[in-house]
């Protein structure tokens, strides 16, 4: 280990309580066949997987519902609020899911169906009601640290701010917010929404958060399995990457090998 070291602290990944291993949280969304999603959890190796109460069929035969395919022994199941564009309708579902027997939350207040950006004040307001009710509260907001902030006042299991649009596979566009967010808040931090790839989600890692959420990026890969495969890998890798602390940037090279021995002709001037 280097000397003078600023290696950050290994925290355990913990939400509400629980401690996990694995970081890479995934949707059920979007698979063309719920065969296929199994199979992509499983090739993740999540431990927490979220549904969107309100697009699920509950009319759906035995044997053939999204829930037949998701094992409760193994997963965390994480309800969400997806589709919800005003403060009733999030509280609606979360009161829904809490009598399914879920006290886990993660919450969405979208402002609109062209962006899927979150609603800030619809978000903070429903998080307020939610949390007065007792539930735990793993929140999708946009990436902004004074948002964070008053979100963080309510003791969340988890921040999650978004990378850039849902489903538009952008990449995390400001992660300088991101760095503040880390530095501003408590809760854990995970980002969430926006990525595309394996990439994205190495980049997420390095910057030091606590975890990722996707669902799109690997439902709609050409192949989700191998997608899957991938995501569990790059969270894995930025995730050391951050820990092993990064090589600072400079304008010049640096020499990896001893200079000494070299001919003064062939020296660095």
């Amino acid at each position: 280990m280097a000397e003078n070291s600023t290696i950050p602290a290994d925290k355990p990944f913990v939400v509400a309580g629980k401690t996990y291993k694995a970081r890479l949280l995934v949707g059920t969304g979007k698979y063309e066949t719920n065969e296929i999603m199994k199979e992509a959890l499983e090739a993740s190796g999540t431990e927490i997987v979220t549904v969107a109460l309100g697009r699920v069929d509950l009319s759906a035969p035995k044997g053939k519902g999204i829930f037949d395919y998701i094992d409760p022994a193994k997963y965390t199941i994480l309800p969400n609020t997806a589709g919800a564009f005003n403060v009733q309708d999030a509280v609606r579902i979360g009161r829904l899911s809490k009598s399914m027997g879920w006290n886990l939350l993660k919450l969405e207040v979208l402002f609109d169906a062209k962006t899927l950006l979150p609603d800030p004040v619809g978000t903070l307001e429903a998080a307020r009601i939610l949390k007065d009710e007792g539930f735990d509260l793993m929140i999708y907001t946009n990436d902004d640290p004074v948002l964070a902030q008053l979100l963080d006042k309510l003791e969340p299991a988890a921040i999650m701010p978004a990378g850039g649009p849902i489903g538009s596979g952008q990449g995390i566009l400001n992660p300088s917010n991101i760095k503040i967010i880390l530095e501003s808040v408590k809760a854990p931090v995970l980002i969430d929404a926006g990525l595309g790839t394996a990439s994205d989600v190495a980049e997420a890692m390095e910057l030091g958060v606590d975890g990722v959420l996707l669902n799109t990026p690997i439902a709609k890969a050409q192949d989700p399995i191998r997608m899957a495969r991938a995501m569990k890998a790059a969270c894995e890798a930025g995730r050391d990457a951050y820990m092993a602390v990064r090589i600072p940037r400079k304008l010049y090279g640096s020499a990896s090998s001893p200079l000494e021995g070299l001919s003064p002709a062939r020296r660095p001037v």
